[in-house]
């Protein structure tokens, strides 16, 4: 047999269900020089175990408990991180398509194409290439040509964060130990994110978190 490669490609995987990890693993091992180096299931764990690990290629579920998909991207490309990132999702959206670029990930699938492309598009991630998809490249190019787009509320990524741990259920102070944030702070992003969104209750960010798939309804 032939000396083992030096050069092995550290891979990561972010998805709450066991099931759908168990799956990727097995799909991504079948690559010859492809070792999967850890796995999380919410997106707290996510960026801390991508830290430690420095995989060159982490595959994040979107719709990640505690912290979705594109805050454990921006957080993750914030610290300026060599790791690619890959938007594992189910959901065929074209705003979801757009913000993950713009949060930094380098390749967006859908979980029904996992395994017809994920081998596809992991290994442009090795190279630090990006992929698409033909259909996503057809979102893209449509997103980036239409000109009639309302202008979106502004909704900071730490208030995204309280809307989507709200609507998990979780309390202020429950946010707080998550977020290592103060009660307080919890509240005033809290706030903020009622006023922006012109909501007057917990329900109405909860619709705006299903609606933003921030959670699962």
């Amino acid at each position: 047999m032939p000396a083992a490669t030096t050069s092995a490609k550290r891979i990561f995987i972010a998805d709450d269900h066991e099931v759908v990890r168990s799956g990727l693993r097995s799909i991504l091992e079948s690559h010859e020089g492809w070792d999967v180096v850890g796995e999380a299931e919410n997106g707290r764990d996510a960026i801390s175990l991508i830290m430690d690990k420095a995989p060159d290629v982490a595959i994040v579920d979107y719709s990640l408990p505690l912290i979705n998909g594109l805050e454990v991207t921006r957080s993750v490309k914030a610290r300026q991180l060599a790791t690619e990132i890959l938007i594992f999702t189910m959901h065929d959206n074209d705003d979801l398509v757009k913000e993950s670029f713009k949060a930094g990930a380098k390749a967006f699938l859908l979980k029904s194409d996992a395994k017809r492309l994920l081998l596809t598009a992991v290994e442009s991630l090795v190279l630090h290439k990006p992929f698409f998809t033909g259909i996503v490249s057809e979102k893209m190019l449509a997103s980036f040509l239409s000109t009639n787009e309302a202008p979106k509320v502004a909704i900071s990524p730490r208030e995204r964060m309280v809307i989507q741990l709200i609507s998990e259920g979780y309390s202020n102070k429950g946010m707080s130990k998550i977020l290592n944030l103060s009660i307080k702070t919890i509240e005033t992003h809290r706030a903020s994110a009622m006023r922006k969104l012109e909501v007057n209750s917990t329900a109405g960010l909860v619709r705006y978190a299903i609606r933003n798939r921030l959670v699962e309804p």
